[in-house]
């Protein structure tokens, strides 16, 4: 009966708190960077999977304080020690659904949630036809200084540019080289041809010397220079392919160090050309950018099982303090366990990570005092609670 509460109360409050999440942070962000409802819907079970590792700990130590604060507040508990059964008996419930949201969320770390944050990182890349009709409709331009042209629209209806304008700019002087306005133009993206075309009718081509002409219909293919990103983050590697990484990094380190060495012999030797100095200085960079990359993934090793064991450490502290404060209401169990673990364990947590991402700590020293504090607080609240 108590498992079935929990569940009950666990799964309601990870709704309510996953709806919360996307329609007070994500939705909103996404609105205004003038994604539409389709794109919104598309990269919603993207964004689910990441948020799991916050939502899981706070759905367990809200649902078992919300639980064992209603059992103790109708003298359940009391009529239980009564019986003589140990209230060891009536923890193990709770226990169980700590294990169980915490080896759910370390396995969904090992391929799920990386492998869909990769996901919803290249998926607008993938789709540029999408996201330049987006950003059309938002800014109504689609203007950077890495592109070669800049798109204009007055007004976007469908895949219609009404009232648009093409811009070429001369890569010698940076100035536009010849302008193109029309009375309605489209994009489309050949993705593999990595081709972008835009055709434009009834319009009016103007050069930079001043010449002018009437078309009736045009197009310009012009290169597609938006790439997707490389997969260089932690955050979007799987469990394997963060061991691949650091076995190819860990090569890359070695192999620069030989060259280092053998460029340094040479200038012993007197008989190295000039750029050798300059050389050794760029290898130095660039290993000390490798070892920030490693010193990623070693944080990475550690955060996540930090984080899926949190469940299981939050359940330990909320059955006793819901016991105890006899709470039947859920604002009084949420103020009672959560804002203490705010306060103390998420900011410990997070300094630890950014500790170790810098390289002042080892991963394992810096991002497990956070756990191993709410360890201790549970088995001294524990042996209280058996005591009594």
């Amino acid at each position: 009966m108590i498992f079935v509460e929990l569940f009950r109360v666990f799964f309601m409050c990870w709704l309510g708190l996953t709806g919360m999440i996307l329609l007070g942070g994500v939705i909103a962000e996404a609105t205004q960077q003038g994604l539409g409802p389709k794109q919104i819907l598309e990269i919603i079970p993207f964004l689910i999977p990441s948020t799991l590792p916050y939502t899981l700990p706070t759905t367990t130590l809200f649902a078992t304080c919300v639980v064992y604060g209603r059992l103790s507040h109708d003298n359940e508990v009391l009529a239980i020690k009564a019986a003589g059964i140990n209230v060891f008996q009536v923890v193990i419930p709770a226990i169980v659904l700590g294990a169980v949201a915490s080896l759910g969320t370390m396995a969904l770390y090992w391929d799920i949630i990386p492998s869909t944050h990769w996901k919803l990182r290249t998926h607008f890349v993938n789709n540029i036809e999408d996201l330049m009709y987006n950003m059309l409709r938002k800014d109504g331009r689609i203007q950077h200084p890495q592109l070669d042209y800049s798109v204009y629209a007055k007004q976007v209806e469908g895949r219609d540019l009404l009232d648009a304008s093409f811009m070429h700019r001369d890569p010698k002087n940076g100035g536009f080289d010849w302008i193109a306005r029309g009375r309605k133009a489209t994009i489309s993206v050949d993705q593999d041809k990595k081709i972008i075309t835009i055709r434009m009718w009834d319009g009016t081509l103007r050069k930079e010397n001043g010449e002018s002409a009437v078309f009736e219909f045009f197009e310009w293919p012009v290169e597609m220079k938006l790439n997707a990103p490389e997969k260089n983050r932690p955050t979007d590697m799987t469990w394997p392919e963060m061991s691949q990484f650091r076995a190819k990094f860990e090569d890359d380190i070695d192999q620069n160090r030989q060259e280092i060495a053998a460029h340094e012999a040479a200038i012993i030797r007197g008989n190295s050309p000039p750029e050798f100095v300059e050389h050794i200085r760029h290898k130095r960079a660039y290993i000390r950018g490798v070892q920030g990359l490693i010193a990623n993934i070693d944080t990475e090793y550690q955060m996540r099982p930090a984080l899926a064991l949190g469940c299981l450490c939050f359940v330990l502290v909320g059955c006793p303090v819901g016991i105890w404060f006899s709470r039947s209401d859920y604002l009084s169990s949420f103020i009672t366990c959560f804002l203490p673990i705010i306060v103390v364990y998420y900011p410990l947590l997070l300094c630890g990570v950014n500790m170790a991402k810098s390289g002042k700590y080892m991963a394992a020293l810096a991002i497990w005092p956070a756990n191993t504090l709410m360890s201790i607080l549970a088995v001294m609240l524990l042996r209280k609670l058996m005591r009594n």
